[in-house]
């Protein structure tokens, strides 16, 4: 760890910097269990950062409680401008509705159509029987998803149903969905995690490609060192229940991060 830790240092808040994200002493436990503790960072708008660590190390339960689908125990997070341990149900689904979540597993339904499921990426903003199907959605809709479906190289397979699809696919379909009603941030759980090395690095160099060709923030988690070095702008590291390394990427090397893991 000593080699990671040589990259801590505690963050520099700046206030003429627009932000989508400000976590301020976030502690998390589950029981007797602590999973992290008086962890803080802020996302700038427009950049790319890495959430790595070993196993266990609570990256999904962080993303989780950032966008306000798990409660946290103490501290803060600013998700979009607003608090999100003050925001009521309306106020979260309002938030959620301008971020676009590309989790492990791809959740696509299965037996309904790729366009059917890229639709979806608009039930975050609207409600009703309208975006459940393609048959029934606003042609607006139905021209974003397929705009969407060509983007990541798909939409010869808009009728294709989601279950005949491969992982590499079904991923791009996921990515599809996420970013269709463009979304101002994007959290990205471990997004080639199912896949070969190759269609991972395939996977990732065309979703980097289309965050910042749209100006969106990310964050996403990963165990590729690798992935994180290329295509994040900055690099978290938890470690023992705490953050350990916030870094540019540029002044990062792979033997910084693996000691993250030991």
């Amino acid at each position: 760890m000593d080699q990671a830790g040589a990259h801590t240092s505690a963050p520099t808040f700046h206030a003429l910097q627009d932000h989508d994200v400000t976590a301020s002493g976030l502690t998390k436990s589950f029981g007797q269990n602590e999973i992290f503790k008086d962890v803080s960072f802020r996302l700038v708008r427009g950049e790319a950062v890495a959430l790595v660590g070993g196993n266990g190390t609570g990256k999904s339960t962080l993303l989780r409680c950032l966008l306000g689908l798990i409660p946290f125990d103490a501290g803060s997070v600013q998700l979009l401008d607003h608090d999100i341990a003050s925001a009521n149900r309306a106020g979260l689904r309002t938030l959620r509705a301008q971020t676009g979540l590309v989790a492990q597993k791809h959740n696509l339904v299965p037996r309904l159509s790729v366009l059917t499921n890229v639709i979806h990426g608009f039930l975050g903003q609207h409600s009703g029987p309208r975006y459940w199907s393609q048959s029934f959605a606003p042609a607006q809709a139905r021209l974003a998803a397929m705009e969407a479906l060509d983007k990541v190289g798909l939409a010869h397979l808009a009728s294709r149903r989601a279950d005949r699809l491969s992982g590499g696919q079904s991923q791009r379909v996921a990515i599809a969905r996420a970013l269709v009603a463009r979304p101002r941030l994007l959290i990205a759980d471990e997004p080639c995690a199912s896949l070969d090395p190759s269609a991972g690095e395939e996977i990732m160099a065309m979703f980097f490609d289309l965050v910042r060709s749209e100006g969106v923030t990310v964050v996403f988690t990963s165990h590729h060192i690798d992935h994180a070095l290329t295509y994040g702008d900055r690099v978290l590291g938890l470690a023992e229940g705490r953050l350990k390394l916030d870094a540019t990427a540029a002044s990062l090397a792979a033997s910084d991060l693996r000691g993250l893991y030991d």
